[in-house]
């Protein structure tokens, strides 16, 4: 079964801001970052249950570790239903926490 991956405004904003910050920096690596970060979103279409639990509280509320140079990214996203996943939030391994 494959999952349909769809994000929240805020989750499309975080990659936006985590894109432009690497765009005003180096343009090879924003785009290096842009395709690790859609690989992991392809993984997640049939993956989902793989991913790490957020909390004990709640099995369908998950993180996901996407691997992008010495750090990586986070994605926090919650598997809906049988058809969807939900990214709720991107943030760079070194940020502190998820942006509300």
């Amino acid at each position: 079964m494959s999952y349909r991956v769809r994000y929240t405004k805020a989750a499309k904003e975080d990659l936006q801001r985590l894109y432009n910050f690497l765009l005003d920096h180096d343009l090879q690596a924003a785009r290096r970052a842009r395709e690790a970060i859609g690989k992991s979103m392809e993984f997640l279409r049939d993956f989902p249950f793989a991913c790490r639990t957020v909390t004990p509280d709640n099995p369908f509320l998950r993180e996901m570790l996407i691997p992008f140079g010495a750090m990586g990214y986070v994605a926090l996203f919650e598997i809906e239903d049988n058809e969807t996943v939900t990214i709720l939030a991107l943030r760079h391994q070194r940020e502190e926490d998820y942006h509300s």
